[in-house]
């Protein structure tokens, strides 16, 4: 309405007033008594309670000696933390639309409501993570299936041999005895397979110091234990530590492909060192294309380089021509798939349909987040063989978190893969999602 007055510049302060009366009634003060104790008229302490005047530091400190409290949280509001928990709540709605513009009001006046809706929100996110990981594991985990098989085989043989001698009356010693050795043998395995089974659905930890993880896994979990950078490259004698560090992983299988990332790591890194990374990304010019052009080197190595740089934001995938994932470096809000196919529409595989040409692309993840996230795609063909052999293909997807998205930009829909991703009229599904009939 064309004359309705603007809010008091209280409201979009930090709403001092509301925590002050939500303080006074917790500890069952009256409005008055709390006024002369603070040396103020019982009306300007209900227009400041209603955020309707200002509260002077001089006035407030006396408010808070009061209420027995500290001038900093009834001055500071209802915390950052709680209020961005509180937006990125109603992020996940988008079919419904919060009264956004009085979040703080909200947060202010039910600061145990407001801690609710927040843990709620947390958990929902963590129970689909979970949700995610059982799922790939379950349906792709090549060492479960494996380890299922095991167990069932070891029961069968059990089962078999109990009934023998439960249902034969006449055996003969000796074969009694083998039975019964049998049996024990069945049982142990029995036992083995299923404390393995155990150890392995424990965690990925677990997994990966019993030596039942995928190489793969194995490499990637010992460098998201370094945080994902090897500084000891920059020093003398830094390949030969981490080289010790990789001969320590579980399978032999892991070490191989251990050795053969840090050979390719310590040759990216001597073409393109951290500092000279670390100012490039400082000023701007941190295009991997035009990097890679300037230090005479491939892009897919600047994009490794930029992932594994120190203290980066940046995620990475990267795959071969059968869309196989080879490494991933995961970003919070991205989920990457362990195993199995991942979402056909991610960039990543536009890219290795066409070599050499660059893909930059917006997209937004499904999930409650709702983040958006801008990708770097590019695929790169090799000839080890030369013109006779065959040409191998590698492409890359380099994950920048995008705080600041550009409301007009194209956005592309994505998910993880199509078991798990909410979205229901993907033209990219393959199968019916898990997840649709939850409501997540």
């Amino acid at each position: 309405m064309p004359n309705s007055p603007s809010p008091p510049a209280s409201l979009t302060a930090s709403l001092t007033g509301s925590l002050i009366r939500e303080r006074r009634l917790a500890m069952g003060l009256r409005q008055g008594d709390v006024a002369q104790a603070a040396g103020i008229s019982a009306s300007y302490l209900n227009l400041i309670e209603h955020n309707r005047r200002r509260v002077g530091a001089e006035v407030l400190a006396r408010l808070a000696g009061v209420l027995g409290t500290d001038t900093a949280i009834l001055s500071e509001g209802a915390g950052g933390a709680l209020i961005d928990d509180l937006r990125a709540a109603a992020a996940t709605t988008p079919l419904v639309e919060p009264e956004l513009d009085r979040i703080e009001d909200f947060a202010g006046r039910f600061p145990g409501w407001a801690a609710v809706l927040a843990a709620q929100h947390h958990r929902a996110a963590q129970l689909e993570r979970a949700v995610s990981a059982l799922n790939d594991r379950l349906t792709h985990d090549p060492h479960l299936s494996a380890s299922l098989h095991e167990v069932l085989s070891a029961l069968a043989s059990v089962r078999s041999t109990a009934a023998i001698l439960a249902d034969t009356d006449d055996i003969d010693p000796e074969w009694r005895t083998r039975f019964h050795r049998n049996l024990h043998q069945d049982s142990e395995r029995l036992a083995t397979g299923a404390e393995a089974l155990v150890a392995y659905l424990d965690g990925p930890e677990t997994a990966v110091d019993a030596g039942l993880a995928a190489p793969q896994e194995e490499v990637e979990t010992w460098l998201s234990a370094r945080g994902w950078h090897l500084s000891e490259l920059a020093g003398h004698g830094g390949f030969d530590v981490l080289m010790e560090e990789v001969g320590a992983l579980a399978s032999a299988a892991a070490r191989s492909l251990g050795a053969a990332f840090l050979r390719q790591a310590e040759a990216d890194f001597r073409l393109l060192p951290d500092a000279a990374l670390q100012a490039a990304v400082a000023t701007g010019a941190d295009d991997p294309c035009l990097l890679a052009q300037g230090r005479g080197m491939s892009v897919l190595a600047v994009m490794r380089r930029m992932a594994l740089l120190p203290g980066s934001a940046a995620g990475l995938v990267i795959c071969d021509a059968s869309g196989t994932l080879l490494f991933r470096k995961p970003v919070d809000g991205f989920a990457l798939p362990r195993f199995g196919a991942a979402c056909p529409l991610w960039p990543l595989f536009a890219a290795l349909a066409r070599p050499m040409l660059p893909v930059m692309t917006q997209v937004e993840p499904a999930g409650r987040s709702l983040r958006q996230f801008r990708t770097l795609s590019i695929c790169e063909a090799r000839l080890p063989q030369g013109f006779a052999g065959p040409a191998l293909r590698e492409a890359a997807m380099l994950i920048l978190p995008d705080d600041a998205p550009q409301p007009s930009a194209p956005v592309l829909a994505i998910g993880t893969s199509c078991r798990i991703c909410p979205r229901p009229r993907c033209p990219a599904r393959r199968e019916p999602s898990i997840m649709a009939d939850a409501g997540l």
